[in-house]
């Protein structure tokens, strides 16, 4: 029997925009898109976000999934159906999700303790003076380790359960559970003292904000959002029936991330207004920080609310981070199935023990490693692990794909591909964003996140 009749397929386009829309909402959506509204004039972001996201983060799904329909392959065996020698382009890519999903699942354990930590723990506790409570947990207290094996073991179990009888089953579940989680705690933060202020902010644009630094942000926040360059889309739409549109679908994935990203924004920035009173101090925390020490410090002004609102708060963040995670794992699944030619199930437990055994190795970067700084004092081989991914690999990745589609094969060969299920009115647009505008674009983002990873710029 061939590779294409045993292939795992979407029940529907639906099954495929909520996976693809699952994998781009992640933990990104939730700490650095309201950190960077925050800092550049909320409504003058978001503008240039929504415009980053349906030209060129729409043209590199497009691509990517088209690409991914077209050969019925994951990344390595999708370029290699065009000569062994791009493999190379499918290797890079490949390797993306094999480093990020073990520290993803990192965190992802970090965020289960949370959420656990509202019932068991209680609010205050959650709290502590100087993120003493987030600190104690990811740096003294080795049970780390166990949290993020029962994160794994979640986003394993549903991978283990295939592409209709699990994937699409959480996402159905989980994708519209986030979104309400998300509208409901926006609404709640919004009726806070002060918090009215923070949306004002963050809606009204504010032209004088707009550089080249507000749109270099949002533009890797859109890259790195969208699950661009990790080889998720070219395996989920190896999985698109030929009567779908691509087109369509693409456009819809952009609008749910746009959407959550929005929501995440709104929950958020006035959450931390109400706290903090400026946007300057809600800019002044990025990342985990934001998540993990100054919301919990937000909940606590909630009085009898704060046990739930910070055990939902998380219950959404879980959830993002989740589908993600089993999109990852999905793709690392797919590719040494594809790669191997191994039954499903025993590509399966090679891959669930490489992640195992590669997070535990980058968690030791806060206990037992914690003397090795690879990025310079104060850094972990988590930090390591995201620079080379997000940073370098990633960029390159997404510009040789580029290069691939735009000057070897040429882009008539995906455009094709998009006609087969629709109308293709903007192909020329399309292949002028593939072939000059988005390398560009690529470079610029390779560039400006090394440098602000060694402090030569910062945005």
């Amino acid at each position: 029997m061939s590779n294409k009749t045993e292939r795992a397929a979407w029940s529907g386009k639906w099954a495929f925009i909520l996976a693809a829309a699952a994998s781009a909402v992640g933990l990104g959506n939730m700490w650095r898109f309201p950190y960077l509204a925050a800092k550049y004039g909320g409504g003058t972001f978001l503008l240039t976000y929504i415009v980053l996201v349906f030209t060129f983060g729409a043209s590199m799904l497009l691509l990517e999934t088209a690409l991914g329909r077209k050969t019925g392959m994951s990344a390595i065996g999708a370029f290699k159906h065009y000569g062994k020698k791009y493999a190379i382009i499918g290797i890079l890519t490949s390797a993306i999700p094999f480093i990020i999903v073990p520290y993803y699942c990192i965190i992802g354990g970090w965020v289960t303790k949370f959420m656990v930590g509202y019932l068991v723990d209680g609010p205050l506790a959650i709290a502590a003076p100087d993120g003493a409570y987030f600190v104690d947990f990811v740096y003294g207290d080795m049970s780390t380790y166990v949290w993020m094996a029962v994160f794994m073991a979640i986003a394993f179990a549903v991978v283990a359960l295939g592409v209709k009888g699990g994937i699409e089953k959480v996402n159905l579940v989980m994708m519209p559970a986030l979104i309400v989680l998300a509208v409901g705690i926006a609404v709640y933060t919004m009726t806070m003292p002060g918090a009215l202020d923070g949306v004002l902010y963050y809606l009204t644009p504010d032209i004088s904000k707009f550089s080249p630094e507000l749109v270099i942000g949002a533009l890797g926040q859109m890259f790195y959002s969208l699950s661009l360059a990790m080889g998720i889309m070219i395996t989920y739409g190896s999985y698109l029936a030929k009567k779908e549109s691509l087109t369509q679908s693409v456009v819809r994935v952009g609008g749910f991330d746009l959407g959550v990203s929005f929501l995440a924004g709104l929950m958020i920035v006035p959450a931390a207004f109400v706290a903090m009173g400026s946007a300057e101090a809600v800019a002044a925390k990025a990342g985990p920080s934001l998540m993990f020490i100054t919301l919990p410090g937000v909940f606590t002004e909630m009085g009898g609310m704060a046990t739930v609102i910070g055990f939902l708060f998380f219950l959404l963040v879980f959830f993002a981070a989740l589908t993600s995670a089993i999109s990852l794992t999905e793709t690392c699944v797919s590719i040494v199935e594809d790669g191997t030619k191994w039954s499903r199930k025993k590509s399966m437990v090679v891959v669930f023990a490489f992640i195992f055994l590669f997070g535990a190795f980058i968690n030791m970067g806060y206990n037992v490693l914690i003397s090795v700084e690879p990025l310079g004092p104060g850094t972990q081989l988590l930090d390591f692990a995201d620079f080379i991914t997000n940073s370098v690999m990633m960029p390159i990745a997404a510009l040789l794909t580029c290069v691939f589609v735009g000057w070897l094969i040429k882009p008539q060969e995906i455009i094709d591909e998009i006609k087969i299920s629709s109308p293709f009115k903007l192909e020329k647009a399309w292949t002028v964003m593939i072939k000059y505008i988005a390398p560009v674009l690529l470079v610029v983002i390779l560039v400006a996140y090394v440098a602000q990873t060694f402090g030569f710029i910062s945005f």
